[in-house]
């Protein structure tokens, strides 16, 4: 008798009936093999992407300021006159009074009217130097009646003087700068090229621009010709009216 055919009666179903532990076991579907596992696929890297700076405002560039000594006070006259002494002994060239008193920081006319006592001071005393101001500042000089000792010490023998048609030029340019070096031969007599050269090597003489007519350089004297002669300007030179002929007026006619 089939499976499938139920037994009709009681008796035929009992004896039809198997206990479980006799029956043969119902072959299970067949489950789908499982897939192998894919390795997970890797996550790409995130691309990095450069934010924007915040808007900044620039930061202003702050030039360092010069380091400087603290302001000096107000010196007594004193220390003023012996700082002043100090720096004139170490100077080799007329300082003005502002450059001095930007460098010990006291008021200008103080430094000028401390220079000034200075001055009348050394002179009183009879030492033989002498604070003098030329050239536009202030120096210390010796005293002309010493300057044959003076001389003596530093020369030692040698003549550094200038040649006496060095002297004559050197007068000519001081007393009618600025002129051409046409002028200083005609008023001289003879040629001064070579002469105006040496001037010019030893710093006596500058040129000082072109004559507008003819081109020709202009000379006049330098800083150093007022410093050798402790001069202040060329205003303070000596007249030539007692030095000049009487007839004057004639050579410069027969010159022209």
């Amino acid at each position: 008798m089939s499976t499938d055919e139920q037994p009709d009666s009681l008796a035929e179903q009992a004896a039809a009936w198997v206990p479980p532990w006799a029956r043969a076991p119902v072959p299970a579907e067949r489950a789908p093999a499982p897939e192998p596992e894919q390795p997970p696929a890797p996550e790409p890297e995130p691309v990095s992407v450069a934010e924007p700076a915040p808007a900044t405002e620039p930061t202003p560039v702050v030039e360092p300021s010069p380091v400087r000594p603290e302001a000096l006070a107000l010196l007594d006259d004193g220390e003023l006159r012996a700082a002043l002494e100090a720096i004139m002994l170490v100077i080799d060239e007329p300082v003005a009074e502002v450059v001095l008193a930007q460098v010990l920081e006291q008021p200008t006319d103080r430094i000028a009217a401390v220079l000034a006592d200075l001055s009348a001071g050394y002179t009183a005393a009879g030492h033989g130097f002498d604070l003098r101001r030329a050239a536009g500042g202030w120096r210390l000089y010796t005293r002309p009646e010493y300057a044959p000792y003076v001389e003596r010490f530093v020369l030692d023998g040698q003549s550094a003087r200038l040649t006496q048609a060095a002297l004559e030029t050197l007068a000519v340019v001081a007393y009618k700068q600025p002129v051409t070096r046409g002028r200083v031969s005609a008023i001289r007599g003879v040629n001064c090229d070579g002469v105006i050269r040496t001037l010019l090597s030893r710093g006596l003489i500058e040129e000082c621009g072109s004559e507008p007519e003819s081109g020709a350089y202009l000379y006049r004297t330098s800083t150093l010709f007022l410093e050798k002669l402790g001069l202040d300007s060329v205003e303070e030179l000596p007249s030539l009216a007692p030095f000049l002929p009487d007839d004057v007026e004639e050579i410069a006619d027969a010159q022209r």
